[in-house]
């Protein structure tokens, strides 16, 4: 093979590894060559110089070792042998490049030819959900940097590629692979793949930033070399080691500062920043750093606000600086104070911790900061906080829609966990579905990187037994919302048709005595579940006629009797008590009877002045209720030998309680005006009062209001009428 198209890989690789290294990456280079032999890009170049590029900055901007490096070489193999080739012929390559470059590089191109196989969905929303998909499928975390290194190439080429594909390359880039690659320390991969992709994302507004820079060039050079002199002179008098570099901020961060902050580019104003980097042995860092600090400091005055120390406690990621911002000429400069083996960890990331200069680049190193690499993703509390055995570490999965939409599920999550976690109506009607083209079940579990499909039918209703198919919390939420509804549902109709049974039947018992005793008859627990039954038709109403049949033939005499006693005693108690005025067996209510057990209904609370009838029960003595009361009809069809009549004690003294509902328009004081109304005005005491926005810029609510009697309660109800904004206001039981 031609190995002068490569001479740039092979230099690196001589200067970085030893002659058994070079030998394997020639090895590689030749074995790739023969597989990928007549494939070229879209420029007409050979294939396999996309991979040898990716190989070098595997190199030299990422800092991996051998095994990651022959990876890299040979990943396209891989990556068309998995998409093309039957199994029985790809496991045959696997073991192969197996015997030839051993078990790390078969794990490795295998994890990246896995990510190239997914379905990346341009959509903003679910870039949280891809980025995780992509580490999942990291099962070497080699696998997710060369992946960084493999991606940078592409968008440096992107010229050559179709214009089709450009915009989602693009936006792949900027929303996920940039952001893995800041969570990884990888800051210079971050901003190029961010600037290149703004570049063909907008091409205005990069072209914008970019003429901006060059012509502001000359005066941010100038501007720096004042800024220097007094800050070299201080460090150089001190005899400490350092040189300077200033860092214009990257294209991506100015276009996004503009567009985030609404200001035009003389408006950012930490375009760049200045680095002061010490070399000095590791026990004088901290020391030398805050000397550093403290001489920026003697000459500009610093903006606390803007104050960074990631030298006494680093970043997650392994990131040490000072960073400091002070005013200078009437602008912002930052100033960043590191040292030579902090620069190199901010420059290429956590792999810079064991590549630094005088570190052995031997195995045993290179495992050390892999293992930290595992720490600092396994550790971290962003959305990459993933274990690198092909499924996430927090207990979840992916799996996509026919369409490629992105879902994300817990572990253990079934089909209708998934048709639940589309919508709420697939779930419903959900009776089996498709995992990967294959019929399955609704209790299917799930795997990471499934493509599910859902199966409906309109007949179909959760059950209660669904329960226990589901882990997500939606669809066990909406399970039993919709049995809730189901069981009031069956509830009102099973009430309703025994209700007007047993009104064509003219039995003389409520419609919850007859519950209460068709439930102790059937052994049920509630009266919910007699209703069930009825609108279920699991119970007939011929069964039930004959059952209550028979319970009121033996029982109708016996409670007969006992009330016929019951109000024989409360008519004696009347006789002492009645004015002489009274009309014989006519119950006068009055505050002070102590002979006479009576209470007020709730179901209509009457008060003073309205006409008004006792009701005797068995065991709670009289209930007095409005003639008007919505039950008053049903009690004298039943029971009219339990019903007496009543009056008010016309010297009665004593409050009611009445409620009034009010609709009124939703403006400023309004309930301080009905307050003041009645208050104030009606010298009335209320006792609650509450009031909830009703829609059409309207509030309605209810005030409850101790009244002497009817009399008061129609003035009230006028009074509050006249309030400017109120629309309705009338007495409620």
């Amino acid at each position: 093979m031609d190995f002068s198209r490569y001479e740039k890989l092979r230099t690196l690789v001589c200067a970085n590894f030893s002659e058994q290294t070079r030998a394997l990456v020639d090895e590689a280079l030749e074995y790739a060559d023969g597989k990928l032999a007549g494939l070229v890009r879209y420029d007409g170049s050979p294939l396999l110089e996309h991979a040898a590029a990716v190989a070098s900055i595997v190199i030299s901007e990422v800092g991996l070792g051998r095994n990651s490096t022959i990876s890299a070489i040979l990943h396209d193999v891989v990556r068309l042998a998995h998409k093309q080739l039957p199994a029985e012929e790809f496991l045959a390559l696997s073991a192969d490049i197996r015997k030839r470059f051993g078990d790390q590089v078969v794990g490795i191109t295998l994890g990246l030819a896995n990510i190239s196989e997914l379905k990346l969905k341009v959509a903003k929303e679910q870039a949280d959900n891809f980025r995780d998909l992509i580490v999942s499928y990291s099962e070497d975390p080699r696998v997710i940097l060369i992946k960084l290194a493999d991606r940078l190439e592409v968008m440096r080429s992107l010229e050559m590629f179709p214009r089709e594909k450009w915009r989602k390359k693009s936006w792949e880039s900027m929303n996920l692979y940039a952001q893995i690659a800041h969570k990884l320390g990888l800051y210079s991969i971050k901003s190029e793949l961010e600037d290149i992709a703004l570049k063909y994302l907008e091409p205005k507004d990069y072209e914008h930033v970019v003429t901006k820079l060059e012509e502001s060039a000359e005066e941010r050079k100038a501007f720096i070399g004042r800024f220097l002199v007094p800050i070299e002179q201080r460090l150089n008098r001190l005899g400490i080691k350092y040189h300077i570099k200033s860092r214009t901020k990257s294209i991506f961060s100015i276009w996004n500062k503009m567009h985030k902050q609404h200001v035009p580019f003389e408006g950012v104003y930490d375009i760049f920043a200045i680095r002061i980097i010490i070399d000095c042995p590791q026990e004088a860092e901290k020391q030398l750093c805050w000397t550093a600090y403290s001489v920026v400091t003697d000459f500009y005055t610093p903006n606390p606000k803007r104050m960074r120390d990631w030298i006494s406690i680093p970043k997650s990621n392994g990131y040490e600086s000072l960073h400091t911002t002070v005013s200078a000429e009437g602008r912002w400069v930052e100033v960043q104070i590191r040292t030579e083996r902090m620069d190199a960890v901010a420059e290429r990331g956590i792999a810079a911790h064991w590549r630094y200069k005088g570190v052995n680049q031997g195995a045993q190193t290179s495992e050390m900061w892999l293992g930290h690499l595992r720490e600092l993703i396994e550790d971290t509390t962003h959305s990459l906080a993933q274990r690198f055995d092909a499924k996430p570490a927090s207990g979840e999965i992916f799996v996509f829609t026919p369409n490629g939409d992105l879902r994300k599920l817990p572990e253990g999550a079934t089909l209708l966990d998934f048709a639940f976690d589309i919508h709420t109506s697939l779930g419903s009607t959900c009776v089996g579905g498709r995992v990967n083209g294959r019929a399955v079940p609704i209790r299917e579990q799930l795997r990471n990187g499934d493509i599910v499909e859902i199966t409906t039918q309109k007949n179909q209703t959760p059950k209660s037994d669904w329960l226990s198919l589901v882990v997500t919390s939606k669809a066990r939420n909406k399970i039993k919302s919709y049995l809730r509804e189901e069981q009031a549902k069956h509830t009102r109709m099973g009430r309703e048709e025994l209700e007007r049974k047993l009104k064509n039947w003219k039995f003389a018992i409520t419609i919850d005595e007859a519950v209460a005793y068709l439930a102790k008859y059937f052994k049920l627990r509630l009266g919910t579940e007699v209703y069930a039954l009825i609108a279920t038709q699991k119970l007939d109403f011929g069964s039930i006629k004959e059952i209550l049949s028979r319970h009121l033939s033996g029982e109708a005499e016996e409670e007969r009797r006992a009330a016929a006693a019951e109000i024989e005693r409360q008519k004696a108690a009347l006789h002492g008590t009645q004015e002489k005025a009274a009309p014989q067996d006519a119950l006068v209510i009055d505050d002070d009877i102590s002979k006479i057990q009576y209470k007020l209904a709730k179901c209509c609370n009457p008060i003073k002045g309205d006409d008004v009838f006792g009701f005797v029960t068995i065991s709670a003595g009289i209930t007095i209720h409005r003639c008007d009361c919505p039950n008053a009809k049903r009690m004298r069809e039943n029971y009219p030998y339990r019903v007496i009549d009543a009056r008010w004690r016309q010297s009665t003294e004593g409050a009611f309680r009445v409620t009034i509902r009010i609709v009124a328009a939703d403006t400023t004081g309004m309930a301080n005006h009905i307050t003041e109304v009645i208050v104030r005005d009606l010298k009335l005491g209320i006792r609650s009062m509450n009031f909830a926005p009703a829609g059409n810029g309207c509030v309605a609510g209810e005030v409850a209001v101790e009244v002497p009697g009817t009399a008061v309660v129609d003035t009230l109800i006028h009074q509050i009428m006249r309030i400017k904004g109120v629309q309705r206001a009338y007495r409620v039981n």
